[in-house]
């Protein structure tokens, strides 16, 4: 038999097991039913998951209860768990970040919001089965930013925590806004801009996947008034800003009502530029917190999201003594006028765009047969947060094509010099012949080598079923030493984490459960 089942009941989630070996020993669901929730199969093949979402954004503090529903169906020797209803539960209201100065946030009046919200919410933490916490834009430079994710992960339940870097904020947003489900609707290249207190993330969205990121140093709430017009907070990028318009700005000054608008419109010219310009101006250029965005392609629709996408679409009119009001307002002027040549898209979400991406997770629970070199060392092993390359396999496999994509991914997603364990997904098609496995084999190993002699395991999940052989090549005609697990029968992403469990005996079978990120109807 190749698939066991079990269900825990302590915390109610099912797995599926991958057999490595023949099972000698299985549990038979074939007791009395009672009712449809009652019976053990039913059980098996239904699971509801609680998520949270924490977002700590530059200049908005908000937390998403959602509420996931998935069923297991069966392809070929694989069962897999898919998303069939995902339900938003509560939404906090958006506070302002808390900063005790320049350079900490306030670790006790962010934990408040944080307990007010799982307050109102009704949710006990020890309920919640899956979600995450993200610090975002300027949020992230705070001294005290790692830790404050660290303890609201300990406060929240048992969560993927991830402190999002620029290019995984835009991916994020690009899901919470909608933009990647109305570019999977419609087949559309569609640019996603959402602009936060501190940065713009801007994502290129082609079929519903997302294919270009870039982020640049504009934002809302660079710069805070309070009533009077004096000036309280000024970062360093709102200084610049204020520069480039013809002001020197400290804080303290007063900023009368013409000037923060001329601040505003340059901010705005220099957005359009960075979205339109081939290419872009030096003022633009040393705007950017990433690279450019790379060959984004014809483009049929921009959708703005974040909290200055709130004045975009005009549905929101209040003054919070920042510059997200002049700043929306000046963009919509520009995109009304034709500045920018896109469709300007129906807004999904706004404020909320970033947040709703972090809360959204699913959970897929699979598996299949595999390799696993040294089972107490790699397992268990919770929250790998998984990397997916982009390659094409030919007839012909190309072991530089795949280091490459391998490479890129890794800087890509901000983890390349991290010394974090990461699960490389891999995507596998054709024959599965030695002639072309061996150089796929090679692409992975000399990619990962600098991980490898720093001493990380290697995590490697296939969607094809060729996880032995893989495993055999790397380690005896590869030379790899590092520890090594190989698995297949799992179609993942980017931004999916993965929990693998310990290996079961008699039966050799390990459980994997996948958390992935979803938005509305899946597009995978």
């Amino acid at each position: 038999m190749r698939h066991a089942e079990e269900h825990n009941p302590e915390d109610e989630v099912r797995t599926v097991h991958s057999a490595y070996t023949p099972d000698h020993d299985h549990t038979h669901d074939d007791e009395p039913a009672g009712t449809l929730q009652d019976n053990p199969i039913w059980q098996q093949d239904n699971v509801t998951l609680h998520s949270v979402g924490m977002d700590i954004g530059s200049s908005g503090t908000q937390v998403v209860f959602s509420r996931l529903r998935l069923r297991r169906t069966g392809e070929d020797l694989t069962s897999r768990y898919h998303v069939v209803r995902r339900e938003t539960l509560h939404r906090s209201p958006v506070e302002l970040t808390p900063y005790a100065d320049a350079e900490y946030i306030d670790a006790g009046a962010l934990g408040s919001i944080i307990d007010t919200a799982y307050r109102e919410a009704a949710v006990d933490p020890a309920d919640v089965d899956t979600g995450v916490v993200i610090l975002t834009g300027e949020a992230l430079r705070r001294r005290n930013a790692e830790v404050i994710a660290g303890i609201l992960a300990e406060r929240g339940g048992e969560l993927v925590t991830a402190s999002a870097g620029h290019h995984m904020e835009a991916m994020l947003a690009a899901y919470g806004s909608g933009a990647a489900k109305a570019s999977f609707d419609t087949g559309q290249r569609i640019l996603n801009v959402d602009i936060g207190g501190g940065t713009t993330k801007l994502a290129v969205l082609d079929g519903g996947r997302v294919v270009a990121t870039a982020a640049v140093h504009i934002g809302g709430r660079l710069q805070v008034m309070d009533d009077t017009g004096r000036i309280v907070r000024l970062d360093p990028a709102g200084r610049e800003h204020a520069a480039r318009a013809g002001f020197t700005w400290k804080v303290g000054d007063t900023a009368r009502d013409d000037e923060v608008e001329r601040v505003a419109q340059s901010m705005a010219d220099a957005l359009v530029d960075a979205l339109t310009a081939d290419p872009p101006p030096a003022r633009v250029r040393d705007l950017y917190l990433t690279g450019p965005l790379a060959d984004a392609g014809p483009i049929d629709g921009v959708m703005f999201s974040g909290g200055v996408a709130e004045y975009v679409y005009d549905r929101e009119r209040a003054h919070f003594g920042d510059l997200g009001r002049p700043l929306g307002r000046a963009l919509r002027r520009r995109a009304d006028a034709g500045r920018l040549p896109y469709a300007l898209l129906p807004a999904g979400e706004c404020i909320r765009a970033t947040a709703l991406g972090a809360s959204e997770f699913s959970v897929q629970l699979s598996g299949n047969t595999g390799h696993i070199s040294h089972p107490d060392a790699l397992l268990p092993r919770r929250n790998l947060q998984v990397i997916r390359p982009v390659y094409e396999l030919g007839e012909t496999v190309r072991s530089e094509d795949i280091a490459a994509a391998v490479r890129g991914r890794l800087l890509a997603l901000d983890v390349a010099q991290t010394g974090v364990d990461v699960a490389l997904a891999l995507s596998w098609s054709g024959p599965p012949s030695h002639e072309r496995l061996l150089p796929f084999a090679r692409g992975v190993r000399d990619a990962l080598t600098d991980r490898m002699a720093a001493g990380n395991p290697l995590y490697v999940v296939l969607d094809g079923d060729v996880a032995m052989t893989l495993g055999r090549l790397l380690r005896e005609e590869l030379g790899v030493t590092a520890d090594l697990l190989v698995i297949d029968g799992l179609s993942l992403r980017d931004f999916d984490y993965v929990d693998i469990g310990r290996v079961r005996f008699p039966s050799s079978t390990v459980p994997v459960t996948i958390k992935s990120l979803v938005f509305g109807d899946d597009p995978r």
